[in-house]
């Protein structure tokens, strides 16, 4: 086995500095030494992906593994309440996967950057650093008044003093019972091991430690100055040969214009608008699901800007941008065969030696290039000079795109003497807007039937605004290839209207025949938990379209079993985007919010679910509005993602099979800026045309009519469900990770699980297989109709947790089906 040679060596055998510890230590770790006259040595982290090129599956899963085990140390319910908050620069993307790995914790990281315009929620020093203020600066001043747990990340807990001088600022202002310090090592000294104890008895509140590896460091008498003479001594070696490998003439053109000096080819990467570049204003679980979203497309751009035959590619992100290069990266490792590694600019001025045992080899310097506010000074870049990468993607966010970054001694010109090719990806940089002054005092009426649907007008009322003027249909493959590469987001087009061929009508109405009983049951079921758990007069509020049939449905059995005459709307949320937040204020105006009782029809995966749950929370802390429940009531949860349930079954609920016209001739919500202003509800289309076709109340009244036969069953369904312990256990949201890695998909928004998904797939998408449960009977008949139309191939699988599984065509282009649009098998 070939020695390797730990790159602590150096520092260790000339200062005498003891690294002892856990025995990944000195995997996880190297020593170099920094210009510092409060602490010599500096801890390099080969897995951080600061100073140390690293595969970006290696710093993300480190990070998301930190979270995972804050998330089990919290438990469920606490960790969908906490907020994290990392350090800047080093930890603003070890902070952010962390809160990936919690789950639907918002993420915040503290900055060295001022922002006009954006209030100071708070601030802290850093003792032992070479640059010390750290500023919070949150689009949401809310943001860090919660009472759940705040999790503090940074690379390394050494002495506390940060996250102590972060806790006792913080606590001053928003106290809370429990914080936890997340770290990839505990580097504590004996002396400082009981302080952390200390200070949680002092402030009344919990802190917990969760690590990845700990260590500590034994620094000999003396050593400061030994580390101060030995920096002094290299030092001036290493200022003359970077003088000569960086001197210029007084040429002061652009480096893209000076011969051997190409400059970097730039990338668009088309970076979603008004998603934040990372974590310095705040970043929700919502904004993540759309970022997961865009990064197959923005990966595939600079997979194919990259040099033919490029062997090794180097990701290199910009100080306390790091979050966004690493998501960059580790989707760019999925996708090409070159070794792809990541790392990021610093602040942080590192001497560099070119000795196997130590950790700084290399060290590229090049003046500052985003007018930082502590003024002009030197940046860096450690490990890449030399590193033989054949290509450097360089990520910036657009305030550092300036002059300097382009300089003939700017970082794209200092990188080009090292590799042959330098891309440059900019990422808009995120200033929260200003919130207005003016909102509308009164917010319009709902809409209702005959005028907008073919409801009665007392079965519900729609929060929404008529667009049945605009042309906002697009054919299915044109949206499929404008969502996956990330030019559009699926709410700002429709899908052309399915028209069901009388084979499928026949298809549908048996199987009305045959479920309506079963559906009505379920309806009884979950209507009864309503009302015994939620409240006794519900404002029953249906997640239009697919959830609106049931809330009718169970408008009608209140009235049916309990002479009840509960209010019922329809309103619009859109994945990635939210729930419509005029909608929730002119409930609040109308109703108590404690008395709303979101509705859907089913469950899949559970994205809705956590969708509505962060969007509700983010409404409540801008609002001041409290008393929102975002528990979902279903018809049927066969992802085990709410307590609110009739039924767990994966079962053919007809209201699927169907699109508008068995939805009140209703079209799915929209979403786009030029149709929806700040103080619109979202639009749909009333598809008057189609009323030939309606089934809408045809499905109600059959449904209905076994009310009374199925009374009693339903009743006792309710009551065996109040005695039993329905925590969701979201397996299917497991199950869909699982799907999307063996079938290599790697987008779990491209897994669409249960019988009412995989009809959406075939309905609205480009369909790529349909994965079957061995031996489902019936209620997949209609499933295996519209997948021989469209030429997609029915897998059967065994064990799988739902009835069937629909997967999206994976990189869609129209150029991924035949000539005649039925989808071709890969």
């Amino acid at each position: 086995m070939k020695n390797v040679v730990w790159t602590g060596t150096w520092v260790a055998e000339r200062l005498g500095v003891e690294l002892v510890g856990d025995e990944r230590l000195s995997d996880l770790l190297g020593l170099a030494l920094r210009r510092n006259p409060r602490r010599a040595h500096l801890l390099v982290s080969n897995v951080l992906g600061k100073h140390v090129p690293q595969s970006p599956s290696v710093v993300y899963g480190h990070g998301f593994a930190l979270g995972r085990r804050v998330r089990e140390l919290l438990g469920a319910e606490d960790a969908g309440a906490a907020v994290v908050l990392g350090y800047a620069e080093t930890a603003t993307g070890l902070g952010h996967c962390v809160a990936d790995g919690v789950g639907l914790a918002p993420y915040l990281h503290s900055t060295r950057r001022p922002v006009p315009g954006v209030d100071t929620a708070g601030g802290f020093e850093e003792s032992h650093s070479h640059a010390t203020s750290h500023l919070l600066l949150p689009e949401n001043p809310a943001l860090l008044a919660g009472a759940g747990p705040l999790v503090l990340v940074d690379d390394e807990f050494s002495t506390g003093n940060t996250v102590l001088n972060t806790i006792r600022d913080l606590h001053a202002r928003y106290p809370r019972d429990r914080y936890v310090v997340v770290a990839l090592v505990d580097m504590r000294s004996a002396a400082d091991l009981g302080r952390l104890a200390e200070f949680a008895t002092e402030i009344g509140a919990r802190v917990d430690l969760v690590t990845a590896a700990r260590g500590t460091v034994n620094l000999p008498e003396g050593v400061l100055e030994k580390g101060q003479a030995l920096v002094a001594e290299h030092e001036t070696t290493e200022a003359t040969r970077t003088t000569e490998n960086t001197k210029t003439t007084e040429n002061t053109e652009p480096a893209d214009s000076r011969p051997g000096h190409p400059g970097a080819a730039r990338v668009e990467l088309g970076w979603p608008r008004g998603l934040p570049d990372g974590g310095r204003h705040g970043f929700t679980p919502g904004q993540r699901i759309r970022l997961d979203a865009a990064l197959p497309a923005m990966a595939a751009r600079v997979a194919e800007a990259l040099p033919e035959g490029a062997r090794r590619v180097l990701v290199l992100g910009f100080e306390e941008l790091m979050y966004a290069p690493l998501r960059l990266a580790r989707e760019l490792e999925q996708v090409v065969s070159a070794e792809v590694r990541y790392s990021t600019t610093t602040r942080s001025p590192v001497l560099a030696l070119d000795d196997p045992g130590y950790a700084i080899r290399t060290r590229l310097v090049f003046p500052a290039h985003d007018d930082p506010d502590d003024g002009p000074g030197e940046r860096y870049a450690y490990n890449v000079a030399g590193a033989g990468f054949d290509a450097v993607v360089t990520v910036v966010d657009s305030a550092a795109d300036t002059p300097a970054l382009h300089a003939p001694d700017g970082l794209l010109a200092q990188l080009a003497e090292h590799t042959p090719s330098v891309l440059l990806a900019v990422v808009p940089s995120y200033v929260p807007a200003r919130p207005s002054t003016e909102r509308p005092s009164m917010l319009p009426e709902p809409l209702r039937g005959p005028a907008f649907s073919s409801y009665a007008p007392d079965e519900v009322g729609w929060l929404l605004q008529d667009l049945s003027d605009v042309t906002l249909e697009a054919p299915t493959e044109e949206r499929e290839e404008a969502i996956q590469s990330g030019g559009a987001h699926y709410a700002e087009s429709l899908p052309v209207e399915y028209q069901p061929s009388p084979q499928y009508q026949e298809l549908f109405q048996t199987a009305l025949g045959t479920s309506a009983a079963r559906i009505a049951q379920a309806v009884g079921a979950v209507t009864e938990l309503v009302l015994a758990e939620r409240s006794p007069h519900p404002v029953l509020v249906s997640l239009a379209r697919a959830g609106t049939p049931v809330g009718v449905l169970m408008r009608r059995w209140a009235q049916h079993r309990h002479g009840l005459d509960l209010p019922h709307y329809a309103v619009s949320i859109v994945r990635g985007r939210g729930i419509d937040a005029n909608a929730l204020r002119w409930l609040a105006a109308h109703h108590d919010p404690a008395d709303v009782v979101f509705v859907d029809g089913w469950t899949g995966k559970g994205a809705i679910t956590r969708e509505l749950t962060e969007a509700i929370r983010e409404f409540e802390s801008a609002e001041g509005v409290t008393g929102f429940d975002p528990e979902i009531a279903v018809l049927a949860d066969p992802g085990s993602c709410v307590r609110t349930y009739g039924t767990r079954e994966d079962f053919l609920i007809p209201s699927a099979c169907l699109n508008s016209t068995v939805s009140g001739l209703i079209s799915r919500t929209v979403l786009r800026s030029n149709l929806v202003g700040e103080y619109d509800f979202h639009g749909a289309k009333f598809y008057r045309e189609l009323a030939g076709s309606d089934v809408s109340v045809d499905f109600l009244d059959a449904v209905a009519a076994h009310f009374p036969d199925v009374a009693d069953a339903a009743c006792a369904q309710a009551k065996e469900l109040l005695a039993t312990d329905r925590t969701p256990t979201w397996e299917g949201w497991a199950a869909v990770e699982r799907i999307s890695e063996e079938y290599e998909i790697h987008d779990v928004n491209l897994v669409k699980p249960g019988v009412g998904e995989t009809t959406r797939v075939l309905l609205r998408r480009v369909p790529w297989k349909i994965l079957a449960r061995a031996g489902a009977g019936t209620d997949l008949d209609h499933v295996r109709l519209l997948a021989q139309q469209r030429g997609v191939p029915v897998e059967e699988v065994d064990e799988l947790p739902y009835t069937c599984v629909g997967l999206i065509h994976p990189k869609y282009t129209r150029g991924a089906t035949g000539a005649d649009g039925k989808a071709v098998t890969v």
